[in-house]
């Protein structure tokens, strides 16, 4: 017997089919804004990871040397690789792209609530506009598919911040400060104790009353006051990138979703300008659902010619704990439209009906283990199958099928020719 990895994850049918129903309206939603679906790799060269974040990255990946003696890692986020995409084929793309996918990614990271070392996260960009309305469609598209999963403003807040904010003021204090190292810090002030994170701050460069002033500054939120203290221009543009990214988000309806959260900071060294994250409002999914942001400078940094960007990644394991925990986690259940049911040397007829539903879109099962009409009946019903085609020899020599609603478990027989017929989605209500 083998036990299965460690922060790796097995789906049956009826976990999978409710991850679909998920997957499914993240993926509609996606569609109706524009995003195009793209296929991606599970492996990239290691390199391109350790130019972006360094090698100590490296500890974190599924990296090894394959057969060609080429170093690889199994693909731990999607955004480096769709920075790849777009460098290859930049001349000829028509801007702004606007690309999602769904898939798996791998990490070697210690399992925790709602992360694994597999996980999977829907991943939707744009590139190639500077405009705070491809930062507001973002946030606009994650909060339409949000509530197309059922959720409300109840149930859900995202917190939003702008990297050039927390930036500009590291910079305007002065001195040598690894801004870096404390945004990164700010990221992880939600976390670790108040003594903690000053001293993260003052690692980076702060004094310890700058790092007082730093925490009360992004704590109080006053963006004019911000200005003021800082009284430099990267600053002055950073507000007024983030307020008429939230204007533009007011216009496309999605402005109650959003609280001003300074201290929102994002890990990733990458990210440029506005930057959310999204939060269970009531707190029991104690980590971040998902988060997103501007990255302008990604796509020069791995060869191509400046290209804006901005995205989201909604993680489905966090995510479908938000989901539970608000009771609209969809149902874990199998659906069959009919099964058919065979009696007796009945497996050419029985055939035709199946070929017949299964062409009009149906799920049709049929037997396919030579078991006793009992035993047929049972599996049906263990499959929520809602009508049952009963196909026997003594109905045939009679012209007849049975046809059975099991929800109430009324039955007729009807004649063989009539079934399906021209019905698209046959019932029983539709022969009495």
């Amino acid at each position: 017997m083998y036990d299965r990895l460690k922060g790796f994850r097995d789906f049956y049918p009826e976990e999978m089919a409710a991850r679909r129903a998920m997957i499914d309206t993240l993926e509609a939603t996606a569609s109706q804004y524009g995003f195009r679906e793209v296929g991606t790799p599970a492996l990239e060269r290691t390199q391109m990871y350790v130019d972006k974040s360094g090698e100590e990255i490296v500890e974190e990946l599924y990296a090894f040397t394959d057969d060609g003696g080429r170093e690889v890692a199994m693909t731990p986020e999607l955004t480096p690789t769709v920075a790849r995409m777009v460098v290859a084929k930049q001349q000829a793309l028509t801007k702004p792209i606007k690309w999602y996918s769904t898939r798996p990614f791998w990490r070697y990271e210690e399992p925790q609530q709602g992360r694994f070392r597999e996980f999977y996260q829907l991943n939707a960009d744009i590139f190639g506009s500077t405009a705070p309305t491809a930062d507001a469609e973002i946030l606009a598209f994650a909060a339409d598919a949000m509530t197309a999963l059922g959720l409300t403003a109840a149930d859900f807040e995202f917190r939003i911040s702008h990297r050039d904010i927390l930036g500009g003021l590291l910079e305007s204090m002065g001195g040598d400060v690894d801004t870096r190292a404390a945004i990164r810090a700010v990221d992880k002030s939600e976390k670790i104790e108040r003594a903690a994170y000053h001293d993260l701050l003052v690692d980076a460069g702060l004094s310890r009353e700058q790092a007082v002033e730093f925490e009360a500054l992004l704590e109080n939120g006053d963006l004019d006051e911000l200005i003021e203290f800082a009284g430099t221009d990267r600053v002055e543009a950073a507000v007024e990138n983030l307020r008429a990214v939230l204007a533009a988000a007011e216009d496309f309806g999605v402005r109650e979703y959003i609280t001003l959260s300074l201290e929102t900071a994002r890990g990733l060294d990458y990210y440029t300008g506005v930057v959310f994250e999204c939060f269970d409002s009531t707190g029991d999914v104690s980590r971040a659902v998902f988060g997103g942001g501007r990255y302008d400078d990604l796509i020069e940094s791995v060869g191509g010619q400046p290209t804006p960007a901005v995205g989201v990644a909604p993680g489905l394991a966090p995510l479908s704990l938000l989901l539970q925990r608000a009771g609209v986690w969809p149902e874990e259940a199998l659906s069959t439209d009919y099964y058919v049911l065979q009696i007796g040397d009945t497996r050419s007829e029985a055939a035709r009906i199946v070929r017949a539903l299964r062409e009009r879109g149906h799920v049709v099962e049929t037997d396919v283990s030579e078991r006793s009409f009992g035993a047929q009946l049972e599996y049906a019903d263990s499959i929520n199958a809602e009508t049952v085609v009963i196909v026997g020899e003594q109905d045939l020599t009679e012209g007849m099928v049975t046809v059975k609603d099991m929800a109430s478990g009324d039955q007729a027989q009807v004649p063989i020719e009539a079934f399906p017929g021209d019905h698209e989605a046959p019932r029983l209500a539709d022969f009495e």
